[in-house]
């Protein structure tokens, strides 16, 4: 999988990141080797959270793909 990331300079120095395809992922830090140790785990943390329980039916089943 592939995501574009938007990386700013931070005005206080070093950086910080966003994710726009997933809402509300976002991370920093104070270089940018830094910044992109910080981005995998936030995107990691960000797709790992389960928002909302999904409706199933007796014909329906859940289950995860590593993508």
């Amino acid at each position: 999988m592939k995501l574009k990331v938007i990386v700013h300079e931070a005005e206080e120095g070093g950086f910080w990141a966003e994710v726009p395809a997933i809402p509300g992922c976002a991370t920093q830090g104070d270089s940018f080797e830094e910044l992109l140790t910080n981005l995998y785990e936030a995107i990691e943390g960000c797709l790992s959270v389960d928002i909302e329980a999904p409706a199933t039916s007796e014909k329906s089943r859940i289950m995860e793909i590593a993508v």
